[in-house]
């Protein structure tokens, strides 16, 4: 059995381990804190639902499959990409990622989640105060990823999260890790990757602290300053597994996704995706995700994708829509790469 047959099936099982470990069941739904290390980025990986985690490459892998970025062809790629969520709320990610040779790649993000501001109420003005404040989520990340073998990909991230309200923080690590594997069979890839791990996190700071007089102090004592804080939550963890199989391959190419994704934070569900590429100009893109939660707003993905060579560069320009069940408009997805 060769290396790479050997790391493919000790991927699969640690993979397939940790899935049942942190198995998720509708009673969670809603109980993982941090949403902005769930929200997808980019547009391309959007239209697909996510399916194309065995396949996807380039500074969207940062976020899919940290393992894609060592199937990266350009030799730099930046992305922007901008999101109008629902409520108001939006999330701007830019990442780049480098070639080091044959050390691998490595690449840099930054996704932050805005809000908008919200009115302060307290127990006495329970209709607001005539102030408002502005809660920031923000991620930072470093990933690495090498190509193993000629069929193996690996990578890895490290993401510093760091979330504010007023004079609160919770700060903390979360990692992933992801696989590719290239088998070798009419083009299909198999891609896996663990995300969001890390330790619970809590809030802290100033306004957890209170001026008491504590019972059975002496009425003639000063208050003292007590200190409380927050319950702790967990971080978003899910396990995904995925293939990619081209029906179509060349200047026009016909490529289908699958993917099945456990949750520890809710149900587990399935993504589904297609892309048809045309003379490598331009790309129509489809995906669906299902789960058994009836009142899960997300199902119908869709997008296209226009490239415009320049010289030895190249600039994509993505769009990716979310058809949401209720309440809210369609999310819309914008991004931008440029490879050098």
């Amino acid at each position: 059995m060769n290396l790479s047959r050997i790391m493919a099936a000790a991927a699969v099982a640690v993979c397939v381990v940790a899935g049942v470990a942190w198995a998720g069941t509708s009673e969670r739904l809603g109980t993982g804190g941090a949403p902005e290390l769930r929200m997808p980025i980019g547009a391309r990986g959007v239209a697909l639902a996510g399916a194309d985690v065995g396949e996807v490459n380039g500074t969207e892998a940062l976020f899919y499959n940290p393992a894609g970025l060592a199937n990266t062809e350009a030799s730099t790629e930046v992305m922007f990409s901008h999101t109008d969520y629902i409520a108001g709320q939006s999330v701007n990610f830019i990442g780049v990622n480098q070639s080091m040779g044959g050390l691998g790649r490595i690449g840099l993000s930054v996704k932050v989640l805005s809000v908008g501001d919200i009115t302060f109420t307290n127990e006495q003005a329970p209709d607001g105060t005539g102030q408002t404040f502005t809660p920031s989520f923000g991620v930072f990340g470093l990933t690495y990823a090498r190509q193993m073998t000629d069929r193996v990909n690996f990578g890895g991230t490290v993401s510093y999260v760091n979330e504010k309200i007023l004079q609160e923080t919770a700060a903390g690590l979360a990692f992933d890790f992801g696989f590719q594997y290239e088998t070798g069979y009419q083009g299909i890839r198999l891609g896996m990757a663990m995300k969001n791990f890390g330790g619970n996190l809590a809030y802290s700071g100033s306004d957890f602290e209170h001026n008491l007089l504590l019972p059975g102090d002496d009425p003639q004592a000063g208050n003292r300053t007590v200190s409380t804080g927050s319950a702790a939550f967990e971080l978003p963890s899910s396990f995904q597994f995925g293939m990619a199989y081209p029906v179509m391959r060349g200047a026009n190419a016909l490529n289908l996704y699958g993917l099945y994704q456990n949750n520890s934070y809710s149900v587990d569900d399935g993504r589904l995706g297609a892309e048809w590429v045309y003379r490598k100009q331009g790309a129509l893109r489809l995906g669906y995700m299902f789960n058994s939660n009836d009142s899960d707003l997300f199902g119908l993905c869709y997008g296209l994708g226009i490239k415009v060579g320049m010289g030895s560069s190249n600039l994509w320009f993505d769009y990716a829509g979310q058809h949401v069940s209720d309440f809210f408009s369609d999310v819309q997805h914008f991004a931008v790469r440029m490879t050098f």
